[in-house]
């Protein structure tokens, strides 16, 4: 039992290894690798909540730490690929503005640590949600060459950063936490995993953006179902 509670903070230390390998292989041009970097962190960033629920382990060190290591992974990380999606763009100067990405990543964590309204949803986007969007583009580029003409072009790279200040938004967001697993209490939950799962069979990478996108969606038409119930 001693081993298993320092699992949760050995979990987000592996999500930060990550992050910090990811940079490494972005600024060498290896934008495949720090996507797939991405990936893992973002399933164990999930892995440390759960396993810390799961053997009742929980403290403000945990999510320090966890902030910590999402700002390095999920902020800086997926800054510096765009930024070299931008530069193999010949974007010059205006390739730094990049880095918004990690600053309001970094913005969206602080909030959230004192932010008593997100206990059970989210205000903004989650940092994990906007790196996986934007990982996508670089395995889309290695596996998906088709679709390069939608997303391999300035306006596009410039929305990926525009799109990041829906971090810092007041944009109200469903969590994926489950208190039971009943169909009626968890509908849209489900619904909304049942539609990814069913995006990523038929598209593969081009998928993470339209599930990111979904998600967004599915979150406002929630909040203006609640609001017309509450006004009846």
């Amino acid at each position: 039992m001693n081993l298993l509670k320092h699992l949760p903070n050995a979990m987000t230390c592996g999500n930060l290894l990550c992050g910090c390998i990811g940079m490494v292989m972005a600024l060498r041009g290896h934008l495949e690798i720090a996507s797939w970097l991405i990936g893992v962190a973002a399933v164990l960033d999930f892995g440390d909540g759960f396993v810390a629920r799961l053997v009742n382990i929980s403290g403000p060190f945990g999510k320090e730490l966890d902030s910590l290591a999402d700002v390095v992974t999920f902020g800086v990380l997926p800054a510096t690929i765009v930024f070299q999606l931008c530069w193999f763009q010949e974007l010059g100067s205006i390739s730094y503005g990049a880095f918004l990405i990690a600053v309001l990543s970094a913005l969206r964590l602080a909030n959230f640590n004192i932010d008593t309204r997100q206990s059970e949803s989210f205000i903004g986007l989650p940092v994990p949600a906007n790196a996986m969007l934007i990982g996508a583009f670089p395995l889309m580029e290695r596996y998906q060459p088709q679709y390069d003409a939608i997303w391999k072009n300035d306006i596009a790279l410039g929305m990926m950063i525009a799109f990041s200040f829906m971090l810092v938004s007041e944009l109200p967001l469903f969590a994926l936490k489950f208190k039971s697993f009943g169909w009626t209490e968890n509908r849209i939950k489900f619904s909304f995993l049942i539609a990814s799962v069913l995006l990523l069979l038929f598209l593969h990478y081009a998928a993470i953006p339209l599930i990111i996108l979904l998600y967004i969606l599915v979150s406002l038409f929630t909040k203006e179902q609640n609001r017309v119930a509450g006004a009846k």
